[in-house]
């Protein structure tokens, strides 16, 4: 078997990396873990959640791998709620409603980044 350990980093199609960079750092919190020369002209960008864990890649869109996709990336947080008002208040595209909370689904949202990549924000289990 395959010696894998963990998951490392989850590729982001960008249209402007600097503009992806912002949104994660300004509206987020991320922080820049990689922003390296990469190929003939382009750069590796990784930014990551303040308590670690796997990075975002914001790659340049290629062919048919272009933003404004459901990732399917689940960030995990202690207060979604929170979050919700927020990044609401911050002019990000949240929907309007929370769902789960109930004991079998952790409370959680979604919300679009700024080229319309839907995540979302779930509430961190205890355990």
């Amino acid at each position: 078997m395959p010696k894998v350990t963990q998951l490392r980093t989850v590729i982001v199609p960008v249209s402007n990396q600097d503009d992806a960079i912002a949104f994660y750092r300004d509206k987020l919190g991320f922080s820049v873990s990689a922003d390296v020369p990469f190929g003939e002209g382009d750069r590796w960008v990784e930014v990551t959640p303040p308590g670690g864990g796997a990075s975002l890649a914001l790659a340049p869109a290629q062919g048919e791998y272009q933003p404004g996709r459901m990732l399917g990336v689940s960030l995990a947080s202690p207060d979604p709620r929170g979050d919700h008002a927020e990044l609401k208040t911050n002019g990000v595209d949240v929907d309007e409603e929370l769902w789960g909370g109930d004991g079998t689904v952790p409370l959680g949202f979604f919300f679009r980044d700024a080229d319309k990549n839907q995540l979302m924000i779930v509430e961190t289990q205890a355990g």
